[in-house]
């Protein structure tokens, strides 16, 4: 099952659990692009999508419409979403040493098509696809193994989720270049931030060898 972590079983090696949307797949530049074909754009004045899509009036589109998009948008990822550059290598690099796992937030009705499109990239790792909190999910992977574990994400949240439930976990920052993202709150100790997936790669591999 894509939404249970009780179907992934880990090898004696360090783990790497990776949220996907705006860390592996690009989903800010791509979702702007899919708005744009509907006569809609996002305008950025905080960070979130509630409230900053408009129509071509400048009216905003209410909750419910934006929850609406985000479906439309995940039914069609195959056909919008790509990897950010060095994602793919990065990621088939730290599997040469780390189980890796892919935790995704996107709702699980969408998991089917997010796994064919993860394969179809050649990144045939176990996903989960779970909207509850991150933290427990990888505390019930990692099962308080003494082996390394990182994680990499792209929200401060769950970051922080993880960060209380499994504190030994290397904690990986690695927000898009992206124009919504400058309303993001600036991470804090013990987070890491990489401006890449070069970046990310090094942090992680230099915590498994601490």
């Amino acid at each position: 099952m894509l939404t249970d972590p009780e179907h992934i079983k880990l090898a004696d090696r360090p783990l790497v659990v990776c949220d996907v949307d705006d860390v592996v797949l690009q989903f800010a530049t791509p979702f702007e692009a899919f708005l744009t074909g509907r006569d809609l754009r996002l305008l950025p004045r905080s960070f979130k999508l509630t409230g900053n899509i408009v129509d071509a009036a400048e009216t905003v589109l209410d909750a419910l419409a934006v929850r609406n998009l985000i479906h439309d948008f995940f039914v069609e990822q195959e056909r919008w979403q790509t990897p950010f550059a060095e994602a793919v290598d990065s990621l088939h690099g730290l599997a040469s040493e780390a189980d890796l796992v892919f935790l995704t937030a996107m709702p699980p009705r969408h998991a089917e098509v997010r796994r064919r499109l993860l394969d179809r990239l050649t990144l045939s790792y176990p996903m989960i696809s779970s909207e509850d909190p991150k933290g427990p999910i990888v505390a019930r992977l990692h099962g308080g193994r003494s082996l390394p574990v990182a994680f990499v994400d792209d929200m401060l949240g769950n970051l922080s989720s993880v960060g209380a439930h499994v504190p030994e976990s290397a904690l990986v920052y690695l927000p898009p270049d992206v124009a919504i993202f400058r309303f993001a709150p600036e991470p804090q100790a013990p987070v890491l931030r990489a401006r890449d997936w070069l970046e990310a790669r090094q942090l992680i591999e230099a915590h498994f060898r601490s």
